[in-house]
């Protein structure tokens, strides 16, 4: 979306960028990649297929084909090659999931953005003194796409983990926070020798297992309850820490870089990886903008910089600190005990 309104695009569209994204995020919502998806079709099939209004079917599918998703021959609406590929929740290569709970839940919370900005609180659920992650796990379907939306996200480190980091030393892994599991599976996979352990709250069992079983290792990862606050970490070789540390304050962080420590034995390995904001703070706007959400939906939590996550790693007691990029926007950095 570009118009000429006399100040520089990159304003206007910044300040405007709220219509192309509520067009994507309603157009995942109501499913129109998955009708496509079967089969391309025109205008009037669509408008029934998705139970639009006359008034808003045609400008609605243009404005998709305007922003590159769909295209239109013809008359005749299909998706993008893109669009195709990912947002079709048919496909395991769908990545939707982040955008269905930013559509169902983020959307609206950073409305009050400037509240959060001038009073430090969190504008989600616990406005109405409710605590946001027990309300998302009481709810079966919120559950649901929370943990698909860590799938998503965590999907790209999984495979530079799996692939970069030297397994052959190491037998055994504990993935803290592991929600569905798409680091241990995707660990598992690629190197057969591992044992692991996915480690999350007793809610997000069913969720594992079920995503473990659907990709044949049942047999190879098994879950184990916990709240890494209450409860010990599991002991294993290395302690994977991924998108954990920013929602909780220092205090918490490095109460948990320690209980991580305690779990390993003398050469074990961790591996925090997250959104890292540049240590100049001026580059990875992702993790910028992450650290802004960790604003409206935690008490304390941020993202961080990946020197002060080293300088942390170290004061818990690990040494040999190192960084490296997880993919994408995410930073993986490994310390050894």
């Amino acid at each position: 979306m570009t118009i000429n309104t006399g100040t520089p695009d990159y304003i206007f569209n910044l300040g405007m960028g709220f219509w192309a994204s509520k067009t994507l995020l309603s157009a995942v919502e109501i499913g129109v990649f998955d009708v496509l998806a079967v089969a391309p079709a025109n205008l009037g099939s669509l408008r029934k297929q998705l139970s639009l209004h006359d008034r808003s079917a045609q400008d609605f599918l243009d404005t998709l084909v305007a922003l590159k998703v769909l295209e239109r021959d013809n008359g005749i609406y299909r998706n993008a090659p893109d669009a195709d590929l990912f947002l079709d929740k048919a496909k395991a290569t769908y990545i939707g999931g982040p955008l269905q709970m930013a559509n169902s839940r983020l959307y609206g919370f950073w409305g009050s953005l400037t509240e959060a900005l001038r009073t430090g609180e969190p504008q989600n659920e616990t406005k109405a003194d409710k605590d946001h992650f027990a309300t998302i796990y009481a709810n079966p379907e919120h559950l649901r796409r929370f943990l698909a939306t860590f799938t998503a996200l965590s999907a790209s480190a999984a495979q530079v983990i799996a692939t970069t980091f030297p397994w052959k030393d190491y037998a055994s892994f504990v993935d803290v926070g592991t929600a569905q599991g798409i680091v241990p599976v995707t660990l598992q996979h690629a190197q057969k020798h591992l044992k692991g352990i996915g480690f999350d709250l007793p809610p997000v069992q069913p969720a594992f297992e079920e995503f473990v079983m659907h990709h044949g290792l049942a047999e190879k990862l098994r879950f184990q309850a916990g709240s890494f606050f209450t409860d010990a970490i599991p002991n294993a070789d290395v302690v994977i820490m991924g998108h954990v540390l920013h929602d909780w304050d220092l205090a918490q962080r490095k109460l948990l870089l320690g209980k991580a420590f305690a779990a390993l034995p003398e050469g074990g390995a961790l591996i925090v990886y997250d959104a890292m904001i540049d240590d100049d703070r001026r580059e990875n706007t992702f993790a910028l903008l992450m650290s802004l959400n960790m604003l409206i939906e935690t008490k304390g939590g941020s993202d961080y910089t990946a020197a002060d996550c080293e300088s942390w790693i170290r004061e818990a007691g690990f040494s040999a600190v190192r960084r490296q990029s997880a993919g994408g926007p995410d930073t993986m950095m490994i310390g050894i005990k």
